[in-house]
């Protein structure tokens, strides 16, 4: 007789005290794998309760059971407009749903603390992190909208009006 295993349920989740470790493993992950960490990631990722909840934006984990397997943040930037950050998913979970279920989270809980504007920066080398924005309603902005970005990765800039 076979006996099936079921996988944990995954959960989106507020950040709460003892998620930096998790948090910060997740994103180095990622940056390691693709490009490298940047002095803009190491400031976040040293202290994430400071840089990003104490400056009024929200970071939100996924996870399976107890443990993190999905992350991201909202920095917010000011006037009800806040950039997409530091999303991650543990790649043991990846092509599961778990990027998606993020971002969703991530998009409804900031129209829930008054969001008008989400911005983020990316790599064209992230192409399935590309598509899911895009899929999620996610805009490429113009060339004559384009800044200076503190990332030397970025070279795609987008957006959604909430």
């Amino acid at each position: 007789m076979t006996t099936a295993v079921s996988s944990p349920e995954i959960r989106v989740r507020s950040y709460r005290r003892g998620d930096a470790p998790a948090f910060r493993s997740l994103n180095e992950h990622w940056i390691a794998k693709y490009f490298r960490l940047e002095d803009p990631d190491r400031e976040v990722l040293d202290d994430p309760e400071k840089r990003i909840i104490g400056a009024g934006g929200a970071i939100f984990m996924a996870v399976a059971g107890d443990t993190a397997i999905g992350t991201c943040a909202l920095l917010a930037e000011g006037d009800h407009v806040y950039e997409l950050a530091k999303m991650a998913v543990d790649e043991a979970w990846q092509g599961r749903g778990v990027g998606r279920k993020v971002l969703e989270f991530a998009v409804a809980e900031a129209r829930g603390m008054g969001a008008r504007l989400l911005k983020l920066e990316s790599s064209s080398k992230l192409k399935n992190a590309i598509h899911l924005y895009e899929a999620v309603g996610f805009r490429h902005l113009p060339p004559e909208r384009l800044h200076p970005s503190p990332y030397e990765r970025a070279d795609i800039f987008m957006e959604m009006e909430l």
